[in-house]
């Protein structure tokens, strides 16, 4: 359909008791009441800051336009498929796991939840745990709750910025302080969140055990080098490739052509993660985008350019165009 445009999301804060009142670097501007754990910039919720379809959200607007917005590899004609926000821990989240496809789907959900990190910001000794030790039992992992030490069993790595680190669902998993990470995954909210530090929260013991994976291919993502595109100043990297997305970064000095054979089978995502820029799109008004900018292009549209102001650092998602495997993956 003609009407549909580059969308420029408008983020969505959302409180969590690990989080922050500085959203610095991304959100320096802003400042809060009650620590903000998370920025949703792409879930059911998120509402268009542009256009005459401003106020709507991408819920309404996939159920309105289908694979016209979604595309064609969309799992679901009428669902937003991709979930992309930016997290800030400032304690450790809960030790959680989510539910691979196989697993939701008995408990009546349409599609588990299998994650992406991308890491913007690190400090020195930010860590993150990806699975339980080698050797370590779902029954051992249970009495470690039990006992209040579930912490000791997690395999835990020094993350640095730029890296990608996978979470298959049926991962145990969590974040420790001191990092940004931009997380794409499944459109699902479904979390069991198995041990909180003492935190008066609810656990999903039950549910969340029998999630657990003994086998998944989580990890620090492997990637090839960088590439020159469009220009002698301007770079891209392959971060991940999956069943489920596919995510690429961009560091842009000078305008930069998007006009890939997208035959319509995904949505894009354009996350700013410095800098900024105009995204362009033949007959569609410019879009301004900084830093925490998010702008959905639908699938329908057949290309786009970015055009720096002075430099733009972007994280792109979108569905897989074919089959793949899991990414090949290391801790």
């Amino acid at each position: 359909m003609l009407d549909l445009y580059p969308l420029l999301m408008s983020p969505i804060f959302d409180p969590r008791p690990w989080g922050t009142r500085d959203l610095s670097p991304i959100y320096p501007q802003h400042r809060f009441a009650e620590k903000i754990g998370e920025a949703w910039l792409t879930g059911d919720h998120s509402k268009v800051a542009n256009g005459w379809l401003q106020g709507q959200s991408l819920a309404q607007l996939s159920a309105e336009y289908g694979r016209d917005l979604v595309g064609e590899r969309a799992p679901h004609a009428a669902r937003f498929p991709l979930l992309v926000k930016f997290l800030f821990p400032c304690e450790k989240l809960s030790v959680q796991v989510h539910p691979d496809d196989e697993t939701a789907q008995k408990r009546g959900q349409a599609w588990g939840k299998t994650e992406c990190w991308y890491v913007a910001h690190a400090d020195e000794n930010a860590q993150v745990a990806i699975g339980l030790k080698p050797g370590v039992t779902r029954t051992e992992f249970e009495h470690s709750i039990r006992e209040e030490r579930a912490e000791e069993l997690l395999h835990w790595v020094n993350v640095r910025p730029g890296e990608m680190i996978y979470i298959a669902g049926g991962t145990v998993h969590t974040l420790g302080p001191g990092s940004i990470i931009v997380e794409t995954q499944q459109s699902s909210d479904m979390t069991y969140r198995l041990y909180d530090y003492g935190r008066p929260r609810e656990l999903h013991l039950k549910e969340g055990l029998s999630a657990i994976k003994e086998r998944v291919r989580s990890g620090k993502v492997i990637r090839p080098a960088p590439t020159k595109i469009h220009g002698e100043r301007n770079r891209s990297w392959a971060l991940i490739a999956s069943p489920y997305f596919v995510v690429e970064r961009f560091e842009l000095q000078e305008l930069c052509e998007f006009r890939l054979p997208r035959s319509k089978s995904s949505v894009e995502i354009l996350v700013a993660t410095e800098g900024s820029g105009i995204l362009e799109s033949k007959g569609c008004e410019p879009v301004a985008m900084a830093r925490g900018d998010a702008v959905v292009v639908p699938a329908t549209l057949e290309g786009f350019r970015i055009r720096p102001q002075r430099s733009i650092g972007l994280l792109k998602s979108s569905l897989p165009q074919q089959e793949v495997p899991e990414p090949v993956t290391e801790l």
